[in-house]
Parts: structure tokens; sequence; C-alpha cells
């Protein structure tokens, strides 16, 4: 299947980490295709983008790197090597702030997002995956997945708020547009649900097995779950499923369209994106990517329109 253009003006991109080939998909999302890839060493999963900065950030396990390079491909791309095994990114674009977590080493790296500097160390629970900053700038969150916990820090002092219980191995983490905060949970097919401001948990809501990533569109929650090629869809309010949405084979990363009227779902073993339209709760399309994406983080991008 291809995705049709989404109409005059679209300009949507994604930025899809591919793990096996070391490079980064670039996909025109308004018509449907990879229009370039970018070499990306040490077998990328983490991304971010950042919109204030007009640049996307990787990071590569391997190699362990972070790299910022240009939105518009136009410029040259940077990198800083770090002493650990980064895996999850996150951007706090109006700070000018890039936050990397070190697998190895129970802690988050804060970065100078313009001068690819290391600023500081905020430490966690073990094994740090993902990380997300809430819409409103207030708070920067971690998945600690082998302490079953969230850290949630306040994002402008970098003071450690709450350190709250999850489910089993919270691995992606993502904030609605509410500024809740939720984590998928891979060990006990689960999504928490949590209160940064107070750290209390405010639910969960069952899965398929092993779910990795979670975006929002439309007042609902969209859910990877890894071994069973499915999304879950669920309610944000009464937290409860609503659809269970057949994709590619392994599905990892998942982020929602700006408009909130596609969300976009990286396929590990599809070498795929699905789309799904967020009212019919069908899979629309299909884009073909480099080898193995994981798209780990927030990889859509909202462009300047075309003309």
């Amino acid at each position: 299947m291809v995705l049709l253009a989404a109409g005059p003006g679209a300009a949507d991109m994604a930025f899809v980490t591919n793990q096996s080939s070391s490079d980064l998909s670039v996909i025109d999302l308004g018509e449907g295709t990879e229009i370039r890839r970018i070499d990306v060493p040490g077998n990328p999963a983490g991304v971010a983008i950042d919109h204030v900065g007009a640049a996307v950030f990787t990071v590569s396990p391997e190699t362990a790197t972070v790299t910022r390079a240009p939105l518009t491909g136009a410029g040259a791309a940077t990198s800083l090597l770090l002493a650990g095994q980064p895996i999850g990114v996150a951007v706090d674009s109006p700070r000018r702030r890039a936050f990397v977590s070190d697998w190895d080493n129970a802690r988050i790296w804060v970065i100078d997002a313009d001068r690819m500097q290391l600023l500081d160390e905020l430490p966690t629970g073990g094994a740090p995956a993902g990380l997300a900053v809430s819409p409103d700038g207030r708070w920067l969150a971690c998945a600690d997945r082998d302490a079953d916990q969230v850290s949630i820090f306040d994002a402008e002092t970098l003071a450690l708020a709450h350190r709250t219980a999850t489910g089993t191995r919270p691995f992606g983490i993502t904030f609605d547009p509410q500024g809740r905060l939720y984590t998928a949970d891979v060990g006990s097919d689960t999504v928490s649900v949590i209160d940064p401001q107070t750290g209390a948990v405010l639910g969960q809501t069952p899965t398929g097995a092993r779910p990795y990533a979670v975006a929002f569109a439309g007042g609902r929650g969209f859910v990877t779950n890894q071994y069973d090629d499915t999304v879950t869809v669920f309610d944000t309010e009464t937290r409860l499923p609503a659809a269970l949405i057949e994709v590619g084979e392994y599905p990892e990363g998942i982020d929602a369209a700006p408009d909130g009227r596609h969300v976009y779902v990286a396929n590990w073993f599809s070498n795929s994106v699905s789309v799904i339209d967020t009212e019919t709760l069908q899979v629309v399309g299909a884009i073909a990517t480099g080898d193995g994406p994981r798209a780990f983080g927030r990889f859509v991008a909202a462009m300047p329109a075309k003309e």
C-alpha cells in the first residue's frame, strides 16, 4: 500500500532510525515516500526532533554517540562521544538542552543542544530507556526499566521531583497533550498513567504482548505491541481499550502527525512504517525504510508548508 498525499501545504516529515543498516530514513509523509537516506554509524535507535533548532538528534548505542543533523539536510552533522551506552533521547528545545539516557550507568546526560557539549548528569534507576519532556516544558521523565519505575525531574532546575513505581520493565515513555505521563511496561503488558505533579499512578491499561511505546491523537492512546504485530488503541479518559490494529512485523517506535490525522509505526522486522488513520482506525499505507527501523522517540517533524 502507498499513502496518498495529505493535501496542499502538507509538509510533515518522519526521521526513522534504521538500526541494522546504520542510517536514517527521511520520509515525506505527504507523499508517503522516502526522499533520502543519511548515514548514521553505530546502529542508531533513539531519535528526537528539535523544532527550535531545526535539527534531529539520533543515538547510536554501538558507538556511544549522539548525533545532531539539520532537518533540511543542508549543513553538516555533529556528534558527541559519550562514556556509556546511550539509548533514549529527548529535547527541551526552548532551553536548548538535549537529554540522553545511559543504559549501563543509571544516569541521564544533559547536553547543550547547540554546541553539543556535556553539561550535567542526572541519576536514575537501573537501565534508563525512554525519555520525554512534558508539553508545557515543566517536567523531564525517564523510564527506569530495571527498577520498574519512572524518575521525574523539574525540567527547569533538573532537581528530582518523584520516583514512581510502574508496571514491570517500563521502556517507552510519553506525555499526552494534557500533561499526563504514560509508560509502556514491556514485562507486564500494561501502560501505566502517572500524574507528574504528584507522582501518583492514576491507573493502568492492558495492552498486547510486549508494549514498546505510546503516541496520542484524537483523545486516544496508541501502543505498539512488539510480539503481537499490533497497536492497542485506548481512550485516554476511561483508559479502556478501544481497538486493536494489525500493523507490520515487530512494531516499535510510534508517533503522531501534528494535526492528529495519522499515527506512524516503525516496524523493525518489516522494514516499513505503517500509517494509521486515527478516525477510522485503519492502516491506510505502508512506507519502505532502511533495514531495521526502530524510531525510538519522537520522529515526526512539522516542516514549513510547501508553496
